[in-house]
């Protein structure tokens, strides 16, 4: 096959790959802290130790992802060095998701079990995650072919998120209830999801070819030294870590648990309303990414940033107004005037989001002018480390919010009501019933706190995005277009 109809393969196969992946993705990161706080319950005590769990892990992987990217770069195979992790990790995180959403573990039974659970998903998803965005830069070096790889990549991704987004709350929260109680939905889905992850996958494994040079060139010994060289020597990448981190703490405070407990306390114990809320409030990132490419063509990276800002600003600000204006009595009306806001908060984030892994993706060729060495799946380690160090940030900032705020004390009654419908102590219209009485208790002042949470706090990390990166990151367009220009320029007289 020629390398144009090849390259027509990957840009369709390579981005369906990940739809699966990303829905065990949300599953288990979005919606594992939602999980335990409805099914277990646990007592402050508890939580704060799953919450401890949750940042441990994260720092965990501060040193696993780049060791994992350099052995990935070790590694020689005759179906490349990407393929052998893409399918060792995918099986093993649907095992792994599986085990800890089926459990009838509780109080600090759960939370062993799951501090081991933990670790495991912290190391099987890293396998597949890092294997499968360090092929981009070997699918391809033009810069359009990037975008769109990228934006194609991200929007199936999106689609994958948002599948999920959609029918976890709503098959696992309220009178839709998958078997009448979260703890057997919750279970069930995670099923599904977790066959179809691998399945997915299989787009990519069988039906994507890149480039394979470095079965020709023998590798280098593993080595603490190299991950730290490869960090230290390249500027733009360090710069990248911290304004990625940022951008992600910011994205990651709705989803990451905060908006539907506040949904659920401010609406209802409704699954129905969160589904609305996260993926309608997603959907406009899907034309986003379908148009992004033709956008970047137009302008730079640094003033659409600028105007993204601007329309992020105003969706958050509009939540905020909604939320505090609108009152809760009728609330399918709140619920899509919360959602409407919402989509144009991210809109905008989503922007920051997209040009933030191109700017990673892009100093691989800067690495490789500098210092003669790609380090493809080392510096793709970066996406998924900082990915899962701001969720764990978001983990402590949603579990010091629930303190202030009073939460625990409300989900640990709606918990005993789930464990005794599932345990056929009483009926799923009694738990409903008596989960909307713990619901009308909630005061005022601790939904307002939520609420501040989920607006005021992610514009803030997306101005500190925006001036970091127009201050310190230097690969623009121009500058991108001259070191590919070089690099091409020392092959020709190699």
């Amino acid at each position: 096959m020629d390398d144009s109809k090849q390259m027509k393969r990957n840009l369709i196969l390579f981005p369906l790959g990940t739809v699966g992946r990303d829905m065990i993705y949300n599953l288990f990161t979005n919606f594992i802290f939602t999980f335990i706080l409805f099914t277990r319950g646990l007592n402050a005590a508890q939580l704060g130790a799953i919450s401890a769990i949750m940042i441990g892990a994260r720092v965990f992987d501060g040193i696993n992802d780049p060791i994992m990217g350099n052995i990935i770069e070790m590694t020689r195979t005759r179906w490349g060095k990407y393929k052998p992790w893409l399918v060792v990790g995918i099986l093993s995180t649907s095992v792994v998701v599986y085990a800890v959403f089926n459990t009838r573990l509780t109080g600090w039974l759960f939370v062993g079990f799951f501090a081991v659970i933990y670790f495991l998903y912290s190391i099987t998803y890293t396998m597949h995650d890092i294997s499968y965005w360090g092929m981009i830069p070997a699918l391809g070096t033009d810069a359009h072919v990037r975008d769109q790889l990228t934006s194609r990549t991200n929007l199936f991704a999106g689609i994958g998120g948002t599948l999920a987004g959609f029918f976890i709350p709503m098959l696992t929260t309220g009178s839709s209830t998958l078997g009448g109680n979260t703890s057997y939905a919750y279970g069930r889905v995670a099923l599904v999801i977790c066959i179809l992850a691998p399945l997915f996958l299989c787009f990519t494994i069988f039906g994507v070819r890149e480039h394979r040079e470095e079965r020709n060139v023998k590798p280098e010994p593993f080595s603490f030294r190299k991950i730290i060289n490869v960090f230290k020597g390249n500027d733009q990448l360090l710069w990248v870590v911290v304004i990625f981190l940022f951008q992600q703490i910011g994205n990651d405070i709705a989803i990451g648990g905060m908006a539907s407990t506040f949904i659920y306390f401010d609406l209802g114990y409704e699954g129905g309303f969160y589904s609305n809320f996260s993926t309608f409030g997603l959907a406009a990132t899907a034309v986003l990414m379908i148009i992004y490419p033709m956008l970047a063509s137009k302008t730079t990276r640094k003033a659409f940033m600028k105007k993204m800002l601007l329309v992020s600003g105003c969706g958050y600000l509009a939540m905020l107004l909604v939320g505090l204006l609108v009152p809760s009595a009728d609330a399918t009306l709140k619920c899509w005037l919360l959602t409407f806001c919402y989509m144009a908060a991210n809109f905008g984030n989503y922007a920051f989001y997209l040009i933030l892994m191109i700017s990673i993706i892009n100093t691989v060729e800067y690495n490789e002018y500098l210092h003669e060495e790609r380090e493809e799946a080392l510096i793709a380690s970066v996406r998924p480390f900082v990915t899962k160090l701001g969720s764990a940030v978001v983990i402590a900032i949603n579990y010091i919010t629930y303190l202030i705020c009073g939460v625990t004390g409300y989900t640990q009654q709606i918990s005993e009501y789930e464990q005794q419908t599932s345990l056929g102590l009483i009926t799923e219209t009694e738990k409903l019933a008596n989960i909307d009485s713990v619901i009308r208790n909630v005061g005022s002042g601790q939904k307002t706190g939520l609420l501040l949470m989920l607006t005021v706090l992610p514009f803030l990390c997306m101005l500190v995005t925006y001036l970091l990166y127009v201050k310190h990151y230097k690969l623009d367009e121009k500058e991108y277009k001259r070191i590919c220009g070089e690099l091409e320029k020392r092959k020709e007289h190699a």
